[in-house]
């Protein structure tokens, strides 16, 4: 009976002191809780007030980027207004030249008027005899004539200059124009638009990876696509290479690519078809653009067509993303 008591004092000592564990560990935990509320609600309001900071500095960028998308619209609609004045300058200098051609013929006939008028005063200044009254009036009245017939040519002449140094000035006007157009089109991101710029002399990556799939195992293709491609790049900049002819068509001299050239030949031979036609393609391009310094130049160009893009599309096709972009903000 003893142990009997004894063991069921114990069990319910052991009990207690089990209790009493489970009692301090809530007290702890009830002890610890505001604690963590607490920093819970100062961590709480710390992320409030950054996120509000951040919602303020978001606004100031947000009026900034307004306040500079228009302002950038306003420089678009100023240059557009230009180029638009230029073409019809262009238009009107370009109709002057063509009436000024089409009265050299004109211009002949009095050069000739004015040699016969020369002769025939000559003859009549060296005529034997007295002068007359009758003499005198008619040489006074061919030099009259002379002298129109000069003034007229003289005259002729100075139009001619004057529309040609007006011609060359739209021209320079024009590519200033192109220029500004070729920078703005730098600062956007035109994705897959029909017109944008291109960088004439450099290799299409993306296309010389493709043609190189085409032709190599697909594990290989993509790190010997990019040294290939690398080591072309080098080559077409390299001012010291230089594999191009003279040769004569239609009367004007034109460089065109050697095909006996070292270089062009063993990539023929390794690479042909669609690897070739782009690295020649690309020195072409380097060639009649920067043949000196060789280094890529941005040129407008209408990727739809795959050819270099004129001003007037260029601007037809700012002016429809403009009006867009209008009615979108409406």
């Amino acid at each position: 009976m003893q142990q009997l008591a004894r063991r069921h004092s114990r069990i319910i000592i052991d009990e207690n002191q089990k209790v009493c564990l489970e009692l301090d560990s809530k007290m702890h935990d009830l002890e610890f809780k505001p604690k963590q509320l607490h920093d819970l609600v100062v961590r709480n309001d710390s992320d409030r007030r950054n996120l509000d900071k951040q919602k303020e500095k978001n606004m100031i960028k947000a009026k900034y980027l307004k306040m500079a998308t228009t302002e950038q619209q306003k420089s678009d609609e100023n240059v557009l207004k230009l180029v638009e004045k230029h073409k019809r300058e262009k238009q009107a200098t370009i109709d002057e030249i063509i009436k000024l051609e089409q009265k050299m013929d004109p211009r002949q006939k009095l050069e000739l008027k004015i040699k016969q008028l020369q002769r025939k005063l000559n003859v009549m200044k060296h005529m034997p005899g007295d002068e007359d009254f009758e003499s005198k009036r008619k040489i006074d009245e061919l030099s009259g004539e002379l002298r129109e017939k000069y003034d007229e040519i003289n005259e002729m002449e100075s139009l001619h200059g004057i529309l040609l140094i007006k011609e060359r000035m739209n021209d320079n006007e024009l590519q200033d124009a192109r220029k500004k157009l070729i920078d703005g089109f730098l600062d956007v991101t035109t994705g897959q638009a029909n017109i944008g710029i291109k960088r004439m002399g450099d290799l299409d990556r993306k296309s010389f990876a493709i043609a190189c799939k085409n032709k190599m195992a697909k594990e290989d293709a993509e790190v010997t696509a990019s040294v290939l491609c690398s080591k072309w790049e080098d080559e077409i900049r390299n001012p010291e290479w230089h594999p191009f002819k003279v040769v004569v068509d239609g009367g004007k001299e034109k460089e065109i690519l050697r095909e006996d050239d070292e270089k062009l030949r063993e990539l023929k031979e390794k690479h042909a078809g669609e690897v070739y036609a782009l690295v020649t393609n690309a020195l072409l391009e380097m060639n009649e653009y920067n043949p000196s310094r060789r280094y890529s130049v941005p040129e407008l160009w209408n990727f739809k067509e795959n050819r270099k893009a004129g001003l007037e599309e260029v601007v037809e096709y700012l002016l429809k993303q403009w009006r867009t972009l209008k009615k979108r903000k409406r």
